[in-house]
C-alpha cells in the first residue's frame, strides 16, 4: 500500500472509532490495520493516535492530518470519478440503513428495478426504525423519514411524506366519527412511540394549530402494527400514506379529519458532510428522487379514492 491508501485506512479508524470496527468495516484483519497505522505514523514521525486495548482517540497532529486526508482521499475520488467513462458499469457495495415499514413496501420494489439496471452492484441494506450512526457503522447513506435538524449529515430530499388520521369503518360505526380534534380526547388512539412528540399536532384550514395530547389506548415502534390495530377495529391512527395507502383503497381504513392537517415530513437521502458520495451512491439517490418524486404513486392512488368514492 501507498501513503493515500495509507490515510484512507486511518480515515476509517477514526470514523469507526477504533482498529476493530475499522477492519471489520473494510474486511482486513486487525493487524493487518495496526501495521498501516505504524507504518503511517513511522513515515510521519509522529503519533496520530492514542491507542489503548478499547479505545483510540486523535492526537493534536492526528487531528489535523485527519481534516487534511479526508479533503485529499475524498477529491482523489472525485476526480477518478470524473474522469470515469459514464458508460462503464457501476460496481461495488452501497451500505444502507431504511426505515422497516418504508423499506419492506417501497424499497424492496425499487431496489430490484435498481439492481436489475445496475447488475454488478451489491446492496447491503439495515432495516431498522432506530437512527443510525451513519460513520460509527460504515453505511454510505441511509433514507430517513423525520423534519431533519442533525446539521452533521447532508441531506437531499427524496419525496414527501403525508400523514393522515383514519380508523376503521367498524371502529367509527361504534364509537361515532370525531367532528373536531376534541373529540379525539374521547377516542381510542393508537399511538407511534418512536415520535418525538407524546401529543399529535392538527393545522386547521385559518392555519391554527391544535395539539391533541395522546393518552394511547396502544402504543408501539412500528407503524404496520398501528395501522393493522386500527383496521381491526381498536382505534384512531395518526399515519404515514405510504403505511395506510393500500386499507385505504380496500376501505380498511377511513379518513377522519380531513380538514385537519397533521404535520408533513419528508423522506430524506442522508450522508455524512465530510465524505465524498461515492458514483454508484449518487446514482441510487437519482433514481430514488425520479421514482417517488413530489407526487409518490401511494399519495396518488388515495387520491383517485378519494375522487371516486
Amino acid at each position: 500500500m501507498g501513503q493515500l491508501e495509507d490515510m484512507n485506512v486511518f480515515i476509517h479508524v477514526v470514523d469507526a472509532g477504533g482498529i476493530s470496527r475499522a477492519a471489520d468495516q473494510m474486511n482486513l484483519a486487525k493487524s493487518a490495520v495496526s501495521r498501516r497505522l505504524v507504518d503511517l505514523e513511522t513515515r510521519l514521525g509522529v503519533r496520530l493516535l492514542n491507542r489503548t486495548t478499547r479505545t483510540s482517540s486523535l492526537t493534536e497532529a492526528g487531528q489535523h492530518y485527519y481534516n487534511r486526508a479526508i479533503k485529499i482521499v475524498d477529491d482523489v475520488a472525485e476526480l477518478n470519478a470524473l474522469t470515469q467513462d459514464s458508460n462503464i458499469a457501476l460496481e461495488g457495495t452501497i451500505n444502507l440503513a431504511a426505515p422497516l415499514s418504508f423499506g419492506l413496501y417501497h424499497l424492496s420494489t425499487a431496489i430490484d428495478c435498481f439492481i436489475k439496471l445496475h447488475p454488478e452492484l451489491t446492496i447491503n441494506i439495515d432495516f431498522s426504525d432506530r437512527q443510525v450512526d451513519l460513520v460509527e457503522e460504515g453505511m454510505d447513506l441511509a433514507f430517513r423519514i423525520a423534519a431533519l435538524k442533525d446539521s452533521n449529515l447532508m441531506a437531499r430530499k427524496i419525496s414527501p411524506i403525508k400523514q393522515i388520521l383514519c380508523a376503521s369503518p367498524d371502529y367509527l360505526k361504534k364509537q361515532g366519527t370525531p367532528e373536531t380534534p376534541n373529540d379525539l380526547k374521547l377516542h381510542q388512539l393508537l399511538h407511534y412511540n418512536l415520535s418525538a412528540s407524546s401529543s399529535w399536532k392538527l393545522t386547521d384550514q385559518q392555519g391554527e394549530q391544535h395539539f391533541i395530547n395522546v393518552s394511547a389506548h396502544m402504543a408501539a415502534n412500528n407503524g404496520d402494527f398501528l395501522k393493522d390495530m386500527a383496521v381491526a377495529g381498536h382505534g384512531i391512527i395518526m399515519t404515514p400514506t405510504f403505511i395506510s395507502w393500500k386499507a385505504i383503497a380496500m376501505g380498511e381504513l377511513v379518513p377522519i379529519l380531513s380538514d385537519y392537517n397533521p404535520p408533513q415530513l419528508n423522506a430524506y437521502a442522508v450522508y455524512p458532510q465530510t465524505r465524498y458520495l461515492s458514483q454508484r451512491t449518487r446514482v441510487l439517490i437519482d433514481f430514488l428522487v425520479e421514482r417517488f418524486g413530489d407526487n409518490p404513486y401511494w399519495d396518488h392512488d388515495i387520491q383517485a379514492t378519494q375522487i371516486n368514492s
